[in-house]
């Protein structure tokens, strides 16, 4: 008689689906995510451990698997680590200093250390006054996100169905976007072209266009580009601001405050007084124009780079099919 197989001699023995079940990956396929401000925390985050500690001991060991996002990865460690270094350079020789040149020392140490932070912040944040205004406007988020699934090499004989996640942007190489994540699953009630209707409807082209997707491609990539364009000038403008606004006198009071809670209100109140003294600037000549000059200038640079983008995007295309295909020509598809 042949009996049903047990575990009845092993009550820990599993079956490999059931592993794969508690040992379930984040993502099983490449997969969009929202550009929310928690899934950009957690993809930095996740990044950033990442460039500290697996990146750098697949490197060392050799890896098969250690690839190009990687290396490019771990580039914000030397970058961290050398905004650190800056930090610490300019307030290493301090106590070598007689009593009153001591304390102009630290004061001017401390806003260095201050504009090194402000410069990565306003560098960052001002990305956004040109992404999402683009985003409202046309419908396309060019910093969109995914989660890419790679499938590594086996390392040794007992690897199997080794895996690891890569954080991407939809829209990060421009010849070749990933239009697949963008069309829609049909078996989940969503219609394929949903994401392209609603870029064409939201460019003026209308509504229900047969072939929405290839009518707004060729647009999305304008938008990207010009978007990329006017992102990376008008955030070292910002990043300039940020510079100037923390050489501002009145960050010594905020750097002399005790206490936290004390600490806390003196940086609002610093800040503030530091964005009037930098618009206001010196007495000088040029100096009582320069913080107008440079704040207009970064202003400036994100309106007229949104601006630029509208300029093209809404504009009808040059070309239809009239256009290109003789009627009285032969065509033959292969």
């Amino acid at each position: 008689m042949i009996l049903p197989i047990t575990n009845r001699y092993n009550s820990n023995i599993k079956f490999s689906a059931e592993e794969n079940d508690d040992k379930k990956l984040p993502y099983t396929h490449d997969t969009v995510l929202k550009n929310s401000f928690s899934n950009r925390m957690r993809i930095g985050f996740d990044k950033f451990t990442n460039a500290l500690t697996l990146y750098p001991t697949k490197g060392l060991k050799g890896s098969k698997n250690s690839n190009f996002y990687e290396f490019l990865t771990m580039g914000m460690v030397p970058y961290l680590v050398g905004s650190g270094m800056l930090m610490a350079v300019f307030n290493a020789a301090n106590k070598h200093f007689l009593p009153n040149e001591k304390v102009k020392a630290q004061s001017l140490g401390k806003k260095m250390a201050l504009g090194v932070l402000f410069y990565g912040i306003m560098k960052e944040v001002s990305k956004s006054f040109v992404t999402r205004p683009v985003k409202a406007i046309t419908g396309v988020d060019t910093e969109l996100p995914y989660a890419k699934v790679i499938y590594e090499l086996p390392e040794n004989i007992n690897d199997t169905d080794i895996t690891s996640i890569e954080y991407h942007k939809v829209f990060e190489s421009v010849e070749f976007p990933r239009w697949d994540l963008l069309y829609g699953d049909e078996t989940k009630g969503k219609k394929r072209n949903y994401y392209f209707d609603k870029v064409a409807k939201k460019l003026g082209l209308g509504n229900n266009l047969k072939d929405s997707d290839q009518e707004v491609k060729p647009r999305i990539k304008e938008i990207v580009v010009k978007t990329n364009l006017a992102k990376n000038i008008s955030s070292y403008l910002w990043a300039a601001v940020g510079v100037g606004l923390a050489f501002q006198e009145p960050w010594d009071k905020f750097f002399n405050a005790k206490g936290f809670k004390k600490s806390t209100e003196q940086f609002f109140e610093s800040l503030g007084d530091s964005a009037i003294d930098f618009y206001k600037g010196d007495k000088s000549k040029l100096g009582k124009y320069s913080g107008k000059i440079l704040l207009g200038a970064a202003i400036l640079s994100s309106v007229l780079g949104v601006a630029n983008v509208m300029s093209s995007s809404n504009r009808p295309s040059k070309l239809d099919s009239a256009d290109i295909i003789e009627k009285d020509r032969k065509y033959v598809v292969n």
